[in-house]
């Protein structure tokens, strides 16, 4: 089938590519990019006024399955996934069990295979997730593998994950860190701040992040290995790694939309939909966020999809378990608050989304819209106007910390290797 998208404009970073163009795309490749394309037995869409990006990526998300298939499987979260203009995700392997062998990974990736988008599988990092015992990595690696993480589970022996980073440096792959000290943690529930005090919330600290990111970078300058970390929630954390950086560290980060745009104090409603791990800091740590997202000091925004039932949720706050859900609600939220303010620009957002993900998980062919490349792109109609509503949602599970609110800009076509998976033009 050929595809011809007319009119749109074009922004691809890597190619230099920021403009007005039509794209002719035919047996899943893009074949032509030019100012005017002409076919009669095309399937042509006319997207004056949209905007066309290579396919984004989500790298954090959570598919629970196997194990909590009632919360989201892969055929669901990959739905979601499409609708929300993602093209690939990259799933962590907190399942239960968890993906810490080479079948589990295959298992994963011929899951994907029957999705709507790439699902690449993150491995994890020890044996059950238990931070005594390296899995196989190199197996892993071999059967699809993209990165591995304990994630949920951060890493307490300093000793193992400094084998696994040396264990990693022959794949060139990173660790993705899900940086907490649990012993400062303990069973906290939300930032700990004199706000969250009052509301009688027991508190998660600033240094249980800050000190777990600084032990483990580190650990990674000491070995020269790849450090990915998720979901960065505070100001010291991103001092700690802008430090690190000008020392050579090999360290990239990521940040949430729901730290990027909200904070402790909508905690006062108890709503268990702002029950998350990071937990949402200050207005002056989310402020920090929005400076490193402007600055490049943060390379990705990433949803980390988490995913639970409405009985799961609905229960008192510190019975419910941490997550919310974020595939079908980050591109509308990162354009409606950053894009369309011209706080970030396009070029940056297919940064954050696209290119520095795919540049981080090494997934070749990604983040580009380039001749002879599969024909992964996402569209973007900058004028929709949304209302988020969970009930609407292609995910299983409605844990949204944004209910109702009114959005302008959202994903409108989604093409994965020259197939469109949702339409909404």
């Amino acid at each position: 089938m050929k595809i011809l998208l007319k009119n749109g404009k074009v922004v691809s970073p890597l190619n230099k590519i920021n403009g007005t163009f039509d794209v002719l795309i035919e047996d899943g490749e893009v074949k032509e990019i030019a100012k005017k394309i002409e076919c009669e037995d095309c399937k042509t869409y006319d997207l004056t006024r949209m905007v066309v990006v290579p396919g984004l990526i989500d790298m954090h998300v959570h598919f629970r399955e196997p194990g909590r298939e009632d919360a989201e499987d892969i055929k669901s979260g990959a739905e979601a996934a499409a609708r929300g203009g993602f093209v690939a995700v990259a799933m962590m392997p907190n399942t239960d069990p968890p993906v810490d062998d080479p079948l589990r990974v295959r298992y994963v990736v011929e899951k994907g295979k029957s999705s709507k988008v790439f699902v690449f599988p993150i491995g994890a990092f020890t044996k059950r997730r238990e931070g005594k015992e390296l899995t196989e990595m190199v197996l892993m690696a071999e059967e699809g593998a993209v990165g591995f993480s304990d994630d949920g589970s951060p890493v307490s022996d300093p000793l193992i994950l400094r084998r696994g980073f040396e264990y990693l440096l022959s794949l060139d792959l990173p660790y993705l860190d899900h940086a907490e000290d649990v012993r400062l943690s303990q069973d906290g529930l939300a930032n700990e701040s004199a706000f969250t005090a009052k509301l009688g919330l027991r508190g998660i600290p600033w240094i249980s992040e800050a000190a777990a990111i600084a032990r483990d970078l580190l650990i990674a300058e000491f070995t020269g290995g790849r450090i990915h970390i998720q979901h960065v929630s505070t100001r010291r954390a991103l001092e700690i790694i802008e430090e690190a950086r000008t020392k050579g560290v090999r360290v990239t980060c990521e940040v949430t939309p729901h730290h990027l745009i909200l904070d402790e104090t909508v905690l006062d409603s108890y709503n268990t939909n702002f029950k998350m791990n990071p937990p949402l800091r200050s207005p002056a740590d989310r402020d920090a966020l929005v400076r490193g997202i402007k600055s490049g000091l943060i390379d990705a925004i990433a949803s980390d999809h988490a995913p639970h039932t409405e009985d799961d949720k609905n229960v008192e706050f510190n019975a419910a378990p941490f997550g919310v859900i974020g595939l079908e609600t980050t591109v509308p939220l990162i354009w409606d608050r950053f894009v369309s303010k011209k706080e970030i620009s396009v070029r940056k957002f297919v940064e954050l989304l696209s290119v520095n993900p795919a540049k981080i998980l090494n997934l070749k062919g990604f983040g580009k819209i380039d001749k002879g490349l599969s024909a992964n792109i996402t569209v973007i109609n900058p004028n929709k106007e949304i209302i988020i509503k969970g009930e609407k949602f292609a995910s299983k599970s409605k844990n949204t910390p944004f209910e109702g609110w009114k959005l302008k800009g959202a994903p409108v076509l989604t093409i994965v290797e020259g197939e469109v998976v949702f339409e909404a033009l």
